[in-house]
């Protein structure tokens, strides 16, 4: 790890420039949006059967900095990125903990308004990061293009590695971008206990597949009708 996620507020010129920075390989992850579009693509709530497994992850994300040209391996750095709402402080605390445990900096922010986010928090310490080290690779967990397809984009062009990791339903400015490479969330080896209650549209079986409702046939009528009146 490197230092602490404190660092989001460090002005850049605090960091040694040039060459003398060292290799960085970093992760961030925006766990609003991860947690909503995974609850989209399995049309329910996330369970803790069905939510991610960080250490899978984590060791997905190590593994891959290896580079056996090197001189030596690139630091490594993981960041979960939280809103908090008041009302879940409590509940949040254990997971929160657990990603600490399992070698995650968590930077997490109070939810008072429905329209708070930690978006520009995750820029903001990526852009502290590109300042104090050489940013070898950044991979990038969220399926919010209108945030972050642009400034990783642009991280590309300057010879950064990015990697978007999402789910492919909701992750299209990645799979479209020539820039950016794109990996589902479900192929990073463990990610999940079991797999997930979804039928792919880039990976259909030669057979096809039925896709089930999310929404019993009444009730959604109901609800067209609701609206008429």
């Amino acid at each position: 790890m490197t230092a602490d996620a404190a660092t989001l507020t460090e002005p850049a010129d605090r960091f040694p420039a040039g060459d003398d920075r060292p290799a960085l390989d970093l992760l961030v992850w925006d766990a609003p949006n991860i947690d909503m579009t995974l609850a989209t693509v399995i049309g329910a709530r996330p369970t803790a059967a069905s939510r991610p497994r960080f250490d899978a992850i984590a060791a997905w994300f190590v593994d891959g900095a290896d580079d056996p040209t090197a001189a030596q391996p690139p630091e490594v750095e993981a960041c979960v990125f939280a809103n908090v709402p008041p009302q879940h402080a409590v509940t949040l605390q254990r997971w929160v903990e657990a990603l600490r445990s399992f070698g995650y900096a968590v930077f997490a922010r109070p939810k008072l308004q429905a329209d708070d986010d930690i978006d520009q928090s995750m820029l903001d310490h990526i852009s502290v990061r590109t300042e104090s080290h050489q940013l070898r690779r950044l991979v990038v967990f969220s399926g919010d293009g209108r945030n972050f397809a642009e400034p990783l984009e642009d991280l590309a062009r300057a010879g950064t590695e990015v990697v978007v990791v999402a789910f492919s339903e909701v992750a299209g400015y990645a799979i479209s971008s020539e820039l950016l490479q794109f990996i589902d969330i479900e192929d990073v080896p463990g990610a999940f206990a079991a797999p997930l209650d979804r039928v792919r549209l880039d990976a259909l079986p030669v057979d096809g597949a039925w896709l089930r409702p999310t929404k019993d046939l009444r009730e959604a009528a109901g609800s067209f009708l609701a609206r008429r009146v």
